[in-house]
């Protein structure tokens, strides 16, 4: 079955994401931690584990790429920083911009798995048919290019 990694560094990796994402809820409304948690539960050693908790902290936290440099290695940081959709940035060219790195591209098409489970809306009143519409065919353009 699925089990964390537990290393200093991953368990380094945990708190700040708890921290970080501390009071933010996702879509569904549930704690954000549980969707940096369920991806790291899914990777296979401590850089990918590393990324997994912390794909989202320097996109919608307070949380730098600087602030990572001190605290991890820099295939840490790097795999981080490609999880890091500056909105500047086309959404497609982002997702290109992770193909061929192994641990982003890893860390990313567990994350458009994560996001694809419709499930996770269940009673959520504004996942209309339409916003989930868009959704699915964006996930799975961004699946296609990254396995293409």
């Amino acid at each position: 079955g699925l089990s964390m990694i537990y290393t200093p560094l991953t368990n380094k990796a945990m708190k700040l994401a708890y921290t970080a994402h501390e009071g933010q809820v996702d879509k569904c409304g549930q704690p954000y931690i549980f969707h940096p948690y369920h991806l790291a539960e899914q990777m296979d050693d401590e850089t990918s584990t590393c990324v997994a908790l912390l794909h989202d902290v320097v996109e919608d936290t307070d949380v730098t790429l600087d602030d990572l440099a001190r605290e991890f290695p820099p295939e840490v940081v790097e795999g981080v920083r490609l999880m890091t959709h500056d909105p500047a940035v086309d959404y497609f060219d982002y997702v290109r911009a992770i193909k061929g790195h192994p641990v982003a591209q890893k860390v990313k098409l567990a994350d458009l798995a994560h996001n694809s489970d419709e499930s996770r809306f269940a009673g959520m009143k504004d996942a209309t048919e339409g916003l989930l519409s868009h959704r699915r065919q964006k996930y799975a353009r961004a699946r296609d290019i990254l396995l293409g």
